[in-house]
């Protein structure tokens, strides 16, 4: 019996880079929100002991390099599972994009496995054994709008962010997060004010949220990317409230209130940019 799981992608409302931790990982604050943008994933048991993952792209490896791959492997380690699974994944989510792709497919088969298997393991627990696949995954099985701390396992639930229009533009770039984080210098990147977002969500205060997001890794990857800078600004200029970098990028963001806005904006960064995306906030 195949059971289905959706994977949706991530914004950034705000990346913050506290400091560097003894263990190597850098401490991080960061607002996240699902969108309806989402991979679809597929499993199906195996009578044998193997992990098999099929999917499209030629820029995603279907071997143990990939991280739903590693999330079956780490999930049957973890529960004694000696039964095998075919995963396949349809990729709708940018890769390399700043937006979760990866950490959402992870995600999506431990919720999938621990249904297929009825194993009956809390979604906290899950959250955990995500943190050894990446930094996002824990909040991709719990989704919606939260905060996280830590490494990405300290989660909070917000309020959803007020109903509006998100438009994503990608350039034809991919962007590695691990180059991006070698780059940091804690005293010299800026730092989002995170209360500040955190009250605008709580007061439903959608002109409040876009002034406030922030994205501490902005700076890094524009400087490496300057097309990153460029995409930003054009946005900016067509008139989006709220405009920032998702995740490590390269994929930048624009809040719109009002729908015949958004679709303007969206027109206008088809012509400018390779992959282009009108979608909502979940949650």
């Amino acid at each position: 019996m195949a059971l289905f799981e959706k994977a949706p992608a991530k914004i950034n409302l705000s990346l913050d880079v506290i400091g560097k931790r003894m263990d190597g990982f850098h401490e991080v604050e960061m607002i996240m929100a699902t969108i309806d943008l989402a991979d679809r994933v597929e499993l199906n048991s195996l009578n044998e002991d193997r992990i098999e993952v099929s999917l499209w792209s030629r820029y995603v490896p279907n071997d143990e390099r990939n991280l739903a791959y590693k999330a079956a492997k780490i999930f049957k380690k973890e529960y004694g599972i000696k039964k095998g699974v075919h995963i396949k994944i349809e990729k709708n989510i940018p890769v390399s994009a700043g937006l979760g792709g990866g950490s959402s497919n992870a995600a999506a088969v431990l919720r999938g496995l621990n249904k297929l298997w009825d194993v009956g393991v809390p979604l906290e627990e899950l959250a955990l054994l995500g943190l050894k696949i990446d930094a996002d995954v824990p909040f991709c099985i719990l989704g919606k709008t939260a905060i996280a701390r830590g490494k990405g396992e300290i989660l909070k639930r917000l309020p959803a962010p007020p109903s509006c229009w998100v438009i994503l533009a990608k350039p034809n770039i991919g962007v590695s997060t691990k180059s991006i984080l070698q780059r940091v210098n804690v005293d010299a990147i800026s730092h989002p004010n995170t209360n500040e977002i955190i009250k605008g969500l709580y007061e439903g205060d959608f002109q409040h949220i876009c002034k406030h997001i922030g994205n501490s890794l902005e700076c890094i990857t524009m400087s490496l990317y300057p097309e990153v800078k460029r995409i930003k600004e054009k946005m900016i200029n067509a008139g989006a409230e709220g405009v920032l970098m998702s995740g490590s990028g390269p994929t930048v963001y624009g809040l719109v209130k009002h729908h015949n806005k958004a679709q303007r904006i969206y027109n206008s960064m088809k012509g400018f940019c390779h992959d282009v995306h009108i979608v909502r906030i979940i949650g």
